[in-house]
């Protein structure tokens, strides 16, 4: 791993080489600066910037001071605002309850991810428990301290926060389905302390979930807004989107390949540009206090794969013959069955953590692993459970 002391963005020549950091072998060329790729002035882009940052450290000192007491809700928050568990909770939760909410769920979860892989790419936002460290905004005496966290050291940019843009997105679409189908059910009765209560709760989550990732020091608190924003903007666009419920394979297979060539051909024209991405990662693993934080599922093409099989193997599962064959029952029993089998199957495949000493391994891994989520949920499963529910009808008569 290399050490630079230069400033964000720049190829240093002071430079030294630290070999104990558990993520390893992944090159860093020279960069420029967000100022130098987008030809602001470097002055007013930092001095801008540094009080902008100053006073998200500033918050990050204020909530660790007067609420230490709360860390361990603080970073339940950030755990369960993962998209982690839109994939092996919600999504199979509501797929068996409602098919088109649970689709809809992954496409929200997924294209939300990739724009926000897009959007730190080309923001080159910094994290506060680096930031800290390296900025001249501070003297030294006065160079305030903030405490890390298990969750603190992601590796990718910081802006926008993906976990306030994917729960933002996550949980709109929740609440805005919920009332829809309320609202089928009973036109008239749809009143307004329920509409009140959801958007209540909705609001309630994303407020915690921000303060959760600035309590952490894992994002300043405009990242957080940003985020919010974003991810309810996406969540907006697919409530307008109706061509995702009868998309076929072909469709599946040639998003899914979009969306992961332009990434990747969008990192490399950067590359090619004088623009390391992986800058990032270099300061996770300087300045991360405990080396063990740092972790590979936590870089950008980590998140990208993950996403991209999450979406083939919903395209997978929904033109699978077991799928097809597998006519959906209506009964509460055999949608219990479904969700509670769907739960504890995922959670147990969840366990398997694919293998970090090599890079190219664990991607494709994590891969193979994502798509094998919605793949079990939508026809494996469904499948087991109803033959099994016949054999049962079967023997009883």
């Amino acid at each position: 791993m290399r050490l630079c002391s230069g400033s964000p963005g720049i190829k240093s020549s002071s430079c030294e080489t630290e070999s104990n950091s558990p993520v390893r072998n992944i090159s860093l060329t020279h960069r420029q600066t967000p100022s130098q790729l987008w030809f602001f002035p470097p002055e007013m882009f930092t001095s801008v910037m540094d009080v902008v940052q100053g006073l998200g450290v500033s918050s990050t000192r204020y909530l660790q001071t007067n609420y230490k007491d709360a860390q361990g809700l603080f970073l339940w928050v950030s755990w369960a605002a993962d998209l982690r568990n839109t994939f092996f909770i919600f999504f199979p939760l509501w797929f068996h309850l409602r098919p088109s909410v649970g689709v809809k769920l992954i496409w929200v979860a997924v294209i939300g991810d990739w724009l926000n892989l897009v959007f730190k790419w080309i923001l080159f936002g910094e994290r506060p428990y680096w930031w800290v460290h390296e900025t001249s905004h501070y003297a030294d005496s006065a160079r305030p301290h903030i405490e890390q966290y298990p969750m603190t050291c992601e590796t990718g940019p910081g802006s926008p926060s993906g976990h306030a843009m994917g729960a933002a997105g996550v949980y709109y679409t929740l609440v805005t389905s919920i009332l829809l189908i309320l609202s089928s059910k009973k036109p008239s009765n749809i009143n307004w302390y329920l509409r009140a209560g959801l958007w209540s709760l909705f609001w309630g989550v994303q407020v915690c979930v921000c303060l959760s990732r600035v309590f952490i020091a894992a994002h300043f608190p405009h990242q957080v807004i940003a985020g919010v924003i974003t991810g309810m903007m996406v969540a907006e666009a697919f409530d307008r989107t109706r061509w995702i419920y009868s998309a076929s394979m072909k469709s599946y297979f040639y998003t899914t390949l979009f969306l992961t060539s332009s990434a990747v051909g969008f990192y490399l024209l950067l590359r090619a540009v004088g623009v390391d991405l992986l800058w990032t990662l270099e300061k996770a693993q300087r300045w991360c206090v405990r080396p063990e934080w740092v972790h590979l599922d936590s870089t950008p093409f980590a998140s990208l794969l993950r996403n991209m099989g999450t979406l083939f193997g919903l395209g997978l599962g929904l033109h699978s013959p077991l799928y097809t064959e597998t006519k959906r029952s209506e009964r509460a029993s055999a949608q219990a069955a479904c969700v509670v089998s769907s739960l504890l199957l995922l959670h147990l495949f969840d366990s398997f953590k694919p293998p970090t000493h090599t890079a190219a391994l664990f991607y494709l891994l994590s891969f193979c692993k994502s798509a094998t989520v919605p793949l079990v949920t939508v026809s494996i499963v469904p499948y087991c459970v109803n033959r099994a529910l016949s054999l049962h009808n079967k023997k009883g008569v």
